[in-house]
């Protein structure tokens, strides 16, 4: 199985997400999108794939979403895409992609909905919590 994970090394949920994976015997494909954004073809089907909305992938925190006005309902999808070209840190993270499926891991335990069963029952993120691989999982992802 091949893993790509949409990556920002200064995000505490990005660091756990692939935490995760590793833990889980991936070694992902680190694509730091602030340096090398996805195209806009890769992001329009990064968006499909996850089967969310363009907005629902809008980061506001530490992006300039308030001052584009980017909450107005004006804004088209496909304009929408064009400020998160324009401005990649607008694109929430992690995203990660495995074998045609792919998810917005925020909770970075999200991640356990694209891999088989992990390596690991539990994962100490970070900040010390648990994460345990049983709880985690969805029965949707079984």
């Amino acid at each position: 199985m091949h893993a790509t994970i949409y990556h920002n090394p200064n995000c505490g949920t990005s660091r756990n997400t692939l935490a995760m994976l590793r833990e889980a015997g991936f070694e992902p494909e680190v694509i730091e999108y602030l340096k090398d954004p996805p195209t806009r073809e890769r992001l329009v089907q990064l968006i499909g794939l996850m089967g969310i909305e363009v907005r629902d992938l809008l980061r506001q925190k530490g992006t300039p979403y308030d001052e584009l006005g980017l909450g107005d309902p004006k804004w088209s999808d496909a304009e929408l895409i064009d400020f998160m070209m324009q401005h990649p840190i607008l694109i929430n993270r992690p995203i990660v992609a495995v074998d045609g499926k792919a998810r917005l891991c925020r909770p970075s335990e999200a991640v356990l909905e694209l891999i088989p069963e992990a390596a690991f029952e539990t994962f100490a993120k970070e900040d010390g919590e648990i994460v345990s691989v049983k709880k985690s999982r969805s029965p949707r992802s079984r």
